[in-house]
């Protein structure tokens, strides 16, 4: 596991005006900045020309960009642009669904994980994944959180896993003396991020979360957002959101995403979240933040 880069600053956008600024106005962006050490630092994800068809419609086009280490990295864009599916490849689970066809390669710590040679469950070994509505299994919290590390063999000290896991994920202290209830118990807030200290678990390199705050209340939605945060010290954490606010407060990079009349997601823009939010280069990442459509 790569350490967490240290230097983090933070920038907060000016008071309202016109157009994008004015839809910002007061939110503090995540720096990701060169003098943060991100040049020095390889990529933790190469994504290269990747395009994905659902059987005969193509739901992705010629998509690339590089997703830095140890940040948090947005993907917006309006329903049915292709963020959740470009999410999937990161983890190889758009595989599990029929008919599915992908071409391009993603490469994870320079080694295509799409290569002939890599079983994909080796794959979600390192790429963890938190869904967009909390999933615990419907066994007790302590076993939640275990589950991951008994399948894959772990012989170490299970009891301090899943506490520092639970501890990583900000629920230890609301849960020590439950471990043993159940996880469907706790309210949907905690479930997520239960989720959340089951993903970490097994130790991986890199989280996926599919819209992890859309079922849960502002409160919920907080703790999520500070968890984000937290974790990209130990973790490249890549996020799709339907929440511009959210996007511009917890991310570093955002790529924005869209599909054309031929409904197949291309990639428009890629930048640091401070400049897509309110210098961006293309017209329509512009009319997408301030609402125009969308």
């Amino acid at each position: 596991m790569v350490g967490g880069v240290t230097g983090d600053t933070e920038r907060t956008s000016t008071g309202p005006g016109t157009g994008v600024a004015a839809a910002t106005a007061g939110v503090t962006f995540q720096s990701n900045t060169a003098e943060d050490g991100e040049d020095a630092v390889a990529p933790a994800v190469e994504i290269r020309n990747v395009s994905l068809w659902y059987g005969a419609n193509q739901a992705l086009g010629n998509v690339t960009l590089d997703i830095p280490r140890n940040r948090v990295t947005a993907l917006i864009g309006p329903s049915g642009c292709g963020k959740s599916t470009l999410l999937r490849c990161i983890n190889r689970m758009n595989e599990l669904i029929d008919g599915v066809r992908i071409e391009g390669d993603v490469f994870i710590d320079g080694e295509n994980i799409y290569g002939p040679e890599v079983d994909p469950p080796d794959v979600r070994r390192i790429v963890g994944m938190v869904f967009q509505r909390p999933n615990p299994f419907p066994k007790s919290i302590y076993d939640n959180v275990a589950f991951g590390a008994r399948i894959n063999g772990y012989k170490g000290d299970m009891d301090g896993l899943v506490e520092e896991s639970l501890r990583r994920a900000a629920l230890w202290d609301e849960v020590k003396d439950d471990l043993r209830k159940s996880g469907l118990a706790l309210s949907g807030g905690q479930q997520q991020r239960l989720c959340i200290a089951r993903a970490i678990a097994v130790n991986p390199e890199i989280v996926l979360m599919d819209e992890p705050c859309s079922a849960l209340d502002p409160i919920a939605t907080q703790r999520i957002e500070d968890l984000m945060q937290d974790l990209a010290s130990d973790y490249t954490i890549v996020v799709v959101t339907h929440n511009m606010q959210q996007a511009a407060r917890v991310s570093h990079r955002t790529a924005f995403m869209l599909a054309g009349d031929d409904l197949v997601g291309r990639l428009v823009e890629f930048d640091d979240t401070n400049q897509i939010f309110l210098n961006p280069n293309d017209e329509r990442t512009e009319q997408y933040i301030t609402g125009r459509f969308g």
